[in-house]
Order: C-alpha cells, then structure tokens, then sequence
C-alpha cells in the first residue's frame, strides 16, 4: 500500500508540475486566442488578393514589399523596413509542348526556373525517355545529341516531405546532366504528387561550364501519357517526336528585397529570436500555400506575443525575398545581419496544415526549455520527433554562418506536392481551422523561448 501510496503522489507532483509548466508563460491563455485567430487568414488572404502571384525581381513582387510594410506597420510591429537587394532575374514566355508523331496530341508544360529559350519556332525532335535520373547519368556523354531527354518517376505523398529531397534532383539537376549528355532539350514529369494537368515549375541549375538547354515539365497526366506513347512506340521501333517551345529569357539584375519587422524584447542584450517565411512566390499562382501561409502564421504568432505583453528577447520577422529562384533573400539577410546577435531560428514554408511534429536542435542547457515547449505542445495534437531540427532555405544562410540553434515545427505535407509551385496554389486550399493550429503552435514556442533566458549558444562545430 505504501508503494502505491508514493507512486501516487509521484503521479500527483508530476500534474502539478506539469500544470505549473503551462503556466509559466502564460501559455494556455495564449493558445486559446491563437485557437480562434484571423490575423494569420487575414494576411494569406490579403497577400493573394491584394498582390497576386509575386515572382522574385518583377513588379509584383516590389508590389508585395510595400503591401508588406503597410501590413506589418498597421499591426503594430516596430522597426518595419524594406530592406532592398539585387538578383539575376529569370521571367517566363510561351510555353507549349505537343507530341508531331506518331500519336500526334498537346501536351501541358511550364519552363522551369534558368530554362534556356528554343527560340520562337521551337525544337522538334526525338524523345530519348529514361524512367530515372539515374538512368540518363548511365549514358554516355554526347549521345542525346539532336534529342530531347525525357525523365519520369514515381513520387508518392509522404507527411514529412521525404519524397521531395528524393526525386527534387531531377529538377534541380536534370537539366544540367541532360546538356553534358548533350540533348537540345529535356522534359521531366513534375516533381508533384497530384493527378491534374498542371505543370510544376521551380527553379533548376547549369553546373560551371555547361550549356543552358531548354528545360520544362509536363504535367503528372501528360508525362504518364508521354511515358505510355514511348512504351507503344518502342514495339513498333518508331520514334516519338516532340515539339517543344519555350520562350523565358534572363533579363538581367533587377531589385528585390527582405521585408523586416520586430517585436522588441525587454533585454537587447540577449541574442534575438529570428522567424521567417517568405514573401516571393512562382508567377503560376497566387502563392497561398507558398508561401504566404508562412507568413501569415509566424506574423499572427508574434502579433499574440507582442499584445500578450513585452518579451524578454527582440522577435524578428523576416519575410524573405527572392527565396524560389536562389534563397536569394536568405543570403542577403545573412551578409547584412551576420553580426547581430541570434539566438534561434525558426520558419515556416511548408504549407497550412496542421502541425504534426516538433524537432529541436538546442544546446544541452536548453533542455529544459524543450521539454517545456513539448509538454505544452502535446494538447495540439503535436508530438515530439527524436530528430533534430534543421530549419528552412530562407534561413539557412545565417544558420551556417553563425551555427544557431534551432527549432522545426513539422506540418502534414500529405497534399503539399499536389500544390507546390502549379497554377492551383490558391486561397481556397487554405482551410482556416488547420492555420489556426498553426499559430497556436508558433504562439507557444514564441511564448517560452522569448521570455527565456537560457543560453542558446550552440556547441562549436569541430
């Protein structure tokens, strides 16, 4: 009985540290206003109503910073500032694709990010298919010559996101491979997971020395056609032959810009929370997933904070520029603030569903702060991943240069690649309810460690 008897009141002790946990910062209370927010669907609505799509170093993306600024300074925030840049800027032209022979049809393409130009009349030429990336690197340089490189895969939805860093590479990379092989052109199968014919853009690269081909992706249902056509016209030993036009051109170094906004601590002697999103989007759509979502949960969460009361460390917001074409806002923010003070960083940028997982990558004197944010975290249905966190492109930059400690708050990117960078990147796919679980989780984060005084630095890296 006297065993019982301690288990039980080890069991008590344990509720009521753990209910004393939650109030330490007020949390509860906070959760139960962001649980019934509208600042966060106010600015994604704003952002793609207001602005429209805002490709990095056009006028619609300059339209976007003063939206911005405009947007932070009614909220309330302080130190709101468009902070300008320059970048190579890429815009799209025409862009078709339509199998001449031997089954003769349209098919739906976008130019991908850096695409070379086919000139106004286009390319036709045969179609060299391979079923993986690895599977065009196997042939021998020169023999594409005259043809155009078709890649397909099979991407499958996955809650982390892992599809994406696994089959990313036959955009990021194709093209390049597709030149040294030394096609005129190459065609992929989006890199995406919906089943609509619309096309996925994003950027891609040329390695040092190699020739910028013609570069584009078809549809998912084209591809699996154009994939269906090959097979046919394999046992016929005919030749599929595309035509294929697309017409971007680089229109050399134009103006972008971070926007920046902070919620000013009580102590600027404590190394800052850094929080991003960012602002610039594919011109295909209006961006609300990418990622004016991001930028609508973070601002929300640090609105709640900032009327919630003065916080012991600064928080501040950047809504990056010029992330899609190069991380080029990231960098930017990197080479001006590498000598302030950070603490942690964190971003969102991945879409508007809900929070599923929590990851941190924290000095050991943090790790009281972490259990913290986990307990506080789990009536939001959000668990705690033994993974460590590795933070977003946007900050990225300023991570590695100052080795900063990190936190990820993992959504459910079950749909996210149905969307990514397509013309259905739209306001409607927003469901508001899930962006409010959003902010209730970055208003608990926010709400411990920027009223903590826990040292951050992160162990030298060896």
């Amino acid at each position: 009985m006297r065993n019982i008897t301690t288990l039980l009141a080890g069991a008590s002790a344990l509720i009521l540290s753990t209910a004393a946990l939650a109030d330490n910062h007020g949390v509860k209370a906070l959760q139960t206003k962001a649980l019934q927010d509208d600042v966060a669907y106010d600015i994604i609505e704003g952002m793609t109503t207001e602005v429209g799509p805002r490709q990095a170093g056009t006028q619609q993306e300059a339209r976007a910073r003063v939206w911005s600024v405009e947007k932070l300074k009614s909220l309330g925030f302080e130190n709101v500032r468009d902070e300008a840049f320059m970048m190579p800027t890429w815009v799209r032209g025409e862009e078709t694709a339509a199998v001449v022979a031997p089954y003769p049809q349209k098919l739906m393409v976008t130019a991908l990010g850096n695409s070379a130009s086919t000139g106004a009349k286009g390319i036709t030429a045969e179609i060299a298919y391979f079923d993986s990336l690895e599977a065009m690197k196997a042939v021998p340089d020169g023999s594409l010559a005259g043809k155009i490189a078709f890649v397909t895969h099979e991407m499958h939805r996955t809650q982390d996101g892992s599809s994406y860093s696994a089959f990313g590479p036959i955009r990021w990379v194709g093209p390049s491979i597709a030149s040294q092989k030394g096609a005129s052109a190459y065609v992929i199968k989006s890199i995406g997971t919906d089943n609509h014919r619309n096309p996925h853009t994003g950027s891609t690269g040329f390695g040092e020395g190699v020739k910028p081909i013609p570069a584009g992706a078809l549809s998912l249902p084209d591809a699996d056609n154009l994939e269906r056509m090959v097979k046919l016209a394999q046992k016929s030993g005919k030749p599929v032959t595309m035509n294929l036009v697309l017409t971007p051109k680089n229109i050399g170094q134009q103006q972008s810009g971070n926007v920046i906004a902070e919620v000013v601590g009580r102590d600027p002697s404590l190394p800052m929370i850094l929080i991003a999103c960012h602002l610039d989007s594919w011109d295909l759509a209006t961006g609300a997933f990418d990622d004016a979502a991001g930028c609508g949960i973070i601002t929300a969460a640090a609105k709640n904070i900032k009327d919630h009361g003065q916080p012991l460390r600064t928080i501040r917001l950047l809504w990056a520029g010029a992330e899609e074409v190069g991380i080029w806002g990231g960098k930017a923010y990197r080479d001006a603030h590498r000598d302030k003070k950070h603490a942690i960083a964190m971003e969102s940028d991945f879409g508007a569903d809900n929070i599923w997982r929590v990851e941190f990558t924290l000095p050991d004197e943090a790790k009281k702060v972490a259990d913290e944010i986990s307990a506080n975290l789990l009536n939001l249905g959000i668990g705690r991943s033994g993974g460590q966190a590795g933070g977003g492109a946007d900050i990225g930059p300023i991570i590695a240069d100052g080795n900063l400690a990190i936190i990820d708050l993992q959504q459910d990117g079950s749909r996210y690649f149905d969307l990514h960078h397509t013309p259905d990147d739209t306001l409607d796919k927003i469901d508001p309810e899930q962006v409010r679980q959003n902010v209730a989780a970055w208003t608990t984060v926010l709400s411990i460690i920027a009223n903590s005084d826990a040292d951050f630095t992160m162990p030298v890296k060896k």
